[in-house]
């Protein structure tokens, strides 16, 4: 994949995950009933901001977990480029308000798939969905609750989220895939 052009650089995604720590702050009265969960494996990097951000404003410590969707995945048995990665809920999600954490969100599969997952572990009481970027194409019904920046991207086209901890930089990309 070439890339396009920057998006975003590292202060204005710090900023955007930092209004929709607040947001959800203001969403949820009772912090004692909110986990997050962050999807493998970028969502898990906004996620973990998330919880430093609300740590940080609360001195509350909302519990964590990783999830892969790997096997729940439509396309799994046709695709070689899933490679399974960790899954690791260290809290019962009955009865939570889960709050599911991806970086990007276009067709919805990947939502689609978290969501039988962790209806594998347990019935929380509500699962909001937390995206750093909407991309639109959708071709699920899902919708996000927290979007951090909104945009359409072409069919060409794809929309790249760099952590430091993997990337070496926190930045977003637009990137025109290889034909």
């Amino acid at each position: 994949m070439n890339p396009i052009r920057l998006l975003l650089e590292s202060s204005e995604i710090r900023r955007i995950i930092t209004r929709i720590s607040h947001q959800i702050l203001e969403r949820n009265s009772d912090l004692s009933q909110l986990a997050l969960i962050g999807i493998q494996s970028r969502g898990v990097y906004v996620a973990k901001e998330i919880q430093k951000n609300i740590r940080d404003i609360e001195g509350f410590e909302i519990p964590m977990g990783v999830l892969d969707n790997t096997f729940y995945r439509d396309d799994y048995r046709s695709s070689l480029s899933h490679e399974p990665k960790v899954t690791d809920v260290p809290f019962d999600v009955t009865g939570k308000v889960i709050i599911l954490v991806d970086d990007i969100l276009a067709t919805g599969r990947t939502i689609r798939a978290a969501l039988d997952a962790i209806i594998d572990l347990g019935r929380p009481s509500a699962v909001r969905l937390v995206v750093l970027v909407d991309r639109g194409q959708r071709e699920l019904p899902i919708r996000a609750d927290f979007v951090g920046k909104k945009m359409t991207t072409a069919p060409n086209e794809r929309v790249s989220y760099r952590v430091e901890e993997l990337d070496g930089e926190d930045s977003l990309w637009l990137m025109e895939k290889d034909i």
